[in-house]
């Protein structure tokens, strides 16, 4: 019987090109728009949370506020207790900032220097174009080494290798020379931090040279398994908010950023494609007026198959088969549509293009819900029909 419905659904469309076309029209723009919103959506989320977690997935920033009495506990002797708060935190690093001026010879380039540990490319895994990292005894010594950013390099040192030269940093009208020891390779930013703009230096040396104040900017705390990276950031959180209150300091990682950017743009695809599921039902109403006049249309036909014996629930069967047909092929072409103008949009974005299996399940399902809904009341009206009248209906 379904097989057969099938037939005479798809021989009354294409007995009616331009009612079917019509049909099709409102069901293939609101699948194609729910579609590509919330396939966008999950593109989007998708680089996103790549991007943030490759900067570190078990990394934790914890910056108090300079905020008088409160800051005066956080300097770098404190980094080793902050290290037993919890027994999966693997190290926690000092480090301070500001910006710079970094100067060879006429050339000049704006910078932010980063007093850092010598251990610190091994716990955030620099790789570097040429050179090292500066070494313990440089920070022990608080000799005036320096590690360039690809971009600072690029920058200052155009035609050659920068290593073993000498760059000035000057700050607040003061200029030191600094021995160039390394050069960074290319590397994505972690939080605020951008490696490529930046040059390191000893912690010791930056406490000496440009920082009037013993206290530490910020702490990296590194965790032994990223798995446990949020667990470890509730609980050095809890502690502090509970020592020195909630305002004196924040903390951040790039685990709690990717589930807040997944947080923020699941809800904002998810309201979208709402507002977009609302022509799905703009064009189920089309469907239900075009059942409607096909059922008005063919009264006759319904009186001749009632007359010779079809039953109501039969008639009601082809007319719900007819409307399900032509949302099923709407709602294909619409997901076609909508995978290919999310394609085209991600290319143009200069995003990676993740198809959302989601969105094309929710699509296709609400589609055929809308055709089963409003071809409910056409085909009931039909089999309702008396098979005198509808013989006699002109």
């Amino acid at each position: 019987m379904i097989i057969e419905n099938t037939k005479l659904a798809f021989k009354a469309l294409v007995g009616s090109k331009l009612r079917t076309v019509l049909s099709l029209l409102g069901i293939v723009i609101g699948v194609a728009s729910v579609v590509t919103i919330l396939t966008l959506g999950q593109s989007i989320q998708t680089n996103i949370t790549d991007s943030i977690s490759s900067a570190g997935p078990d990394l934790i920033t914890f910056s108090p506020f300079d905020s008088g009495e409160e800051a005066d506990i956080f300097t770098e002797e404190y980094s080793t207790f902050m290290a037993s708060l919890d027994d999966r935190i693997e190290t926690v690093m000092a480090m301070d900032n500001s910006s710079t001026t970094v100067r060879v010879g006429q050339e000049s380039e704006s910078a932010n220097v980063y007093g850092v540990p010598s251990t610190y490319d091994d716990n955030l895994a620099l790789t570097f174009a040429s050179g090292e990292f500066f070494a313990l005894s440089d920070s022990i010594t608080s000799r005036q080494v320096v590690v360039l950013g690809t971009n600072v390099a690029e920058e200052l040192f155009p035609t050659g290798n920068a290593v073993g030269n000498t760059v000035m940093l000057n700050r607040n009208g003061q200029g030191k020379s600094y021995t160039v020891v390394g050069v960074l390779e290319d590397k994505d930013a972690i939080f605020s931090l951008n490696f490529d703009d930046s040059v390191f230096i000893p912690y010791s040396t930056y406490q000496a040279r440009l920082n009037n104040s013993p206290n530490v900017g910020s702490y990296i705390i590194k965790v032994a398994d990223e798995n446990y990276t949020l667990d470890v950031s509730d609980n050095v959180e809890a502690y502090y908010d509970d020592l020195i209150g909630e305002d004196y300091f924040r903390i951040m990682s790039p685990t709690t950023m990717a589930e807040m950017a997944t947080s923020v743009t699941s809800t904002l695809s998810s309201f979208l494609a709402a507002i977009a599921a609302i022509s799905l039902l703009v064009g189920g109403i089309g469907i239900m007026n075009i059942m409607l006049v096909s059922v008005s249309e063919r009264t006759k036909e319904i009186g001749i198959r009632k007359a010779l014996g079809a039953a109501p629930a039969v008639i009601r069967g082809q007319f719900i088969c007819e409307s399900l047909v032509i949302t099923l092929i709407g709602g294909v072409i619409g997901v076609l549509i909508g995978l290919a103008a999310s394609y085209g949009f991600s290319v143009s974005m200069g995003t990676s293009f993740v198809i959302s299996t989601f969105s094309i399940v929710i699509s296709m399902g609400f589609s055929m819900i809308i055709g089963l809904f409003f071809g409910w009341y056409p085909a009931l009206k039909a089999s309702q029909l008396d098979p005198i009248d509808a013989l006699n209906y002109e």
